[in-house]
């Protein structure tokens, strides 16, 4: 355990992380461009869900190199990387079982989204977040399905149009899940100082 969060603390490593991640979510909001091009003006904040996500988390990668902290983009980020990292690799197990095959893209959505989802876990043990942050970040969430599923600005599948109901159940549950993980990781494991770094 000791090596694995000298990992993640060195300054090298962080920088690493923060690379990729900006190129995660460069590339997510590029995916998003076709459905943003039909997408009501005040929902545009709300539509493009992983790499909004994954954006939160290279603030707070930014944060730990300029040796700070932020700790509303901190929860913000462990509760959205964890939701929307398993919810895409669920969408993408659901499309491989509706239409029998997968297209290689799939494949590396499941694997980075996955990465995205355990990555907010695994900093969680630095976050300086208080329960006022786990209560907005989960507001924004809670918020965030009620614009995809009543609203219907839900991250286009098209395979997966007739189970809409469900997934919107599904994504509700999630981020109840996300939530109450976020306050399990963040108020009841104990904190670690990220500095300083190496």
């Amino acid at each position: 355990m000791v090596w694995i969060l000298s990992i993640l603390k060195n300054k090298l490593f962080l920088w690493l992380l923060l690379i990729v991640n900006i190129i995660g979510t460069l590339y997510g909001y590029y995916w998003y461009i076709p459905q943003l091009r039909n997408t009501p003006s005040q929902f545009l904040i709300f539509v493009p869900d992983s790499p909004t996500a994954s954006l939160f988390f290279c603030f707070v990668l930014i944060a730990y190199l300029l040796n700070r902290s932020w700790p509303l983009v901190e929860a913000l980020a462990i509760i959205t990387l964890f939701k929307y990292g398993v919810w895409a690799v669920v969408m993408n197990l659901l499309t491989l079982w509706v239409s029998g095959d997968l297209p290689w893209e799939g494949y590396m959505l499941m694997a980075s989204h996955g990465a995205m989802a355990i990555q907010g876990i695994l900093y969680s043990s630095f976050y300086r977040v208080r329960m006022w942050h786990i209560v907005v970040g989960g507001i924004w969430t809670i918020h965030n399905d009620i614009i995809d599923y009543v609203y219907m600005q839900f991250p286009v599948y098209s395979r997966l149009a007739l189970y809409i109901q469900h997934i919107g159940y599904f994504t509700f549950w999630l981020s109840i899940t996300s939530i109450i993980l976020a306050y399990y990781f963040t108020q009841k494991t104990k904190r670690l100082d990220i500095h300083p770094l190496t």
